[in-house]
């Protein structure tokens, strides 16, 4: 019993430590031992859940920022320059960089939502295993992002384009001070990317284009904001300064004129004949064509004039006219006359000779349409669905316009009868039938050499276009 006892002691001795321990690792020990508090689980669920609205909310922001910066068109952003709108100088400044305004937008937008997507799987790590957060973090938040960071404010932003642009202009701005190490570097990377690819390098246009406006006239048409009357005008106004002077002059063959030889009697007989108010004076023939004659004028010289009427020569009373090119657009044909104050002027050729006459009347027609005079048929008279009788110096582009055709538009076919003309490669008679795409043309009247009208007969195939 003795020896077991000793030697449990010697055993004991052998396991003690020789010495004191150091207070230190005795403080130590203690510090280990003593377990860090815990926050309560639920005070971390709501901490993740508020940083994930937060987070929702700046990616929202840099989302409908983008459709409203980008969206303004560049005409209503001067318009609200001039007016003083509060903020509108911070826009323009952010717009003449769209480069480094769309990496300050993306990078905020792309940083908010890696964020959030990794504060979501670290939230729910805590309730079910790494997969399961993983997979349920992915189609949540990317659900979530679509709905209240995508959709909903890009459609707020493009109902209310001016007025978000401007409030959002000045945290924009920030957000670009704030971003700024990472907005520059993506900017260059972003540019010699572009670079390598052959992207082009400008963002936006400088204005809306001559298509896109097209494209709007026809969408207000098919939503109701724009009457069809309105729409046909519209689309004439595209074509003002591409009409040639020669697809709305008065055709040689009829012009109506006087000789500077006739007497004043004579040009008033004529003017009350044909109808018209002014009549080009010529010197010999046609292709020389001085100027023109007011019914005014004639009527005031032979009603109230000093000198008898038939000492009145037409010279006297004449006014000037000028002389344009047969290939010069309608639009500046106008802006011609309107410069020389002259409501007549001669269209000649290349040559010199006298193709017709334009009055101030033909460009506006260009726009407004024809312009009939009381007693002048209509150039197209509609006979039933398919059918239509039109004459032959109608254009082809109002044609197409009014009967809703196909028929080719070349620059060297402007009538119905130089179509007719360059079909048949002669001068067709009466009764002959040319086929034209979807319509048949059947010569209706021909004057001598001159295709006076035809019928157009659309086709069962051309109806169900």
């Amino acid at each position: 019993m003795g020896l077991a006892t000793a030697g449990a002691l010697e055993q004991a001795a052998s396991f003690a430590p020789v010495g004191p321990e150091p207070a230190v690792t005795t403080v130590a020990t203690i510090g280990l031992a003593t377990p860090a508090p815990e926050l309560p689980l639920w005070l971390v669920t709501a901490a993740g859940v508020l940083t994930i609205a937060i987070l929702m909310g700046v990616s929202g922001f840099f989302s409908s920022s983008e459709i409203a910066m980008f969206a303004l068109p560049k005409h209503r952003l001067d318009v609200l320059l001039e007016s003083g709108a509060p903020n509108a100088p911070v826009v323009k400044g952010l717009r003449e960089n769209p480069h480094r305004l769309l990496v300050t937008i993306l990078v905020g937008n792309n940083v908010a939502n890696v964020a959030m997507s990794s504060v979501a799987t670290a939230l729910l790590g805590l309730y079910v295993t790494e997969g399961q957060a993983v997979l349920i973090a992915t189609f949540g938040i990317t659900s979530l992002v679509l709905l209240f960071s995508e959709s909903a404010p890009k459609s707020y932003a493009v109902e209310n384009t001016e007025s978000w642009a401007l409030r959002v202009a000045r945290p924009i701005r920030y957000a670009e001070y704030l971003l700024y190490p990472f907005v520059v570097l993506f900017d260059k990377l972003t540019r010699i990317v572009n670079g390598l690819v052959g992207a082009e390098t400008s963002i936006e246009s400088a204005y809306v284009t001559r298509s896109e406006l097209q494209e709007l006239i026809e969408a207000g048409e098919r939503a109701g904001a724009i009457e069809p009357d309105e729409r046909d005008r519209l689309r004439r106004t595209f074509r003002f300064d591409e009409t040639p002077v020669s697809a709305i002059m008065v055709p040689r063959p009829d012009v109506v004129a006087v000789s500077t030889t006739d007497s004043l009697e004579t040009a008033l007989q004529t003017c009350a004949h044909c109808g018209f108010t002014h009549l080009p004076v010529y010197e010999g023939s046609l292709d020389t064509i001085v100027g023109t004659v007011h019914v005014c004028d004639l009527l005031r010289e032979r009603d109230y004039g000093e000198r008898e009427s038939d000492e009145i020569e037409l010279t006297d009373v004449m006014r000037p006219t000028i002389h344009v090119p047969e290939t010069m657009p309608a639009d500046e044909v106008l802006a011609e006359m309107q410069r020389a104050q002259v409501h007549l002027a001669v269209v000649i050729d290349e040559f010199g000779t006298t193709e017709g006459i334009v009055t101030t009347e033909d460009p506006t027609e260009v726009i407004t349409g024809e312009i009939l005079r009381p007693d002048e048929p209509s150039p197209i008279r509609i006979v039933d669905e398919r059918t239509a009788i039109v004459r032959g110096d109608a254009s082809v582009a109002m044609v197409n316009e009014a009967l809703d055709l196909t028929l080719p538009e070349t620059p060297n076919i402007d009538t119905i009868a130089g179509l007719v003309l360059d079909r048949a490669g002669r001068l067709p008679e009466a009764g002959d039938r040319i086929a034209c795409d979807d319509t048949t043309i059947t010569i209706e009247d021909v004057d001598d050499r001159r295709i006076v009208s035809v019928r157009l007969t659309r086709s069962a195939a051309g109806d169900e276009r």
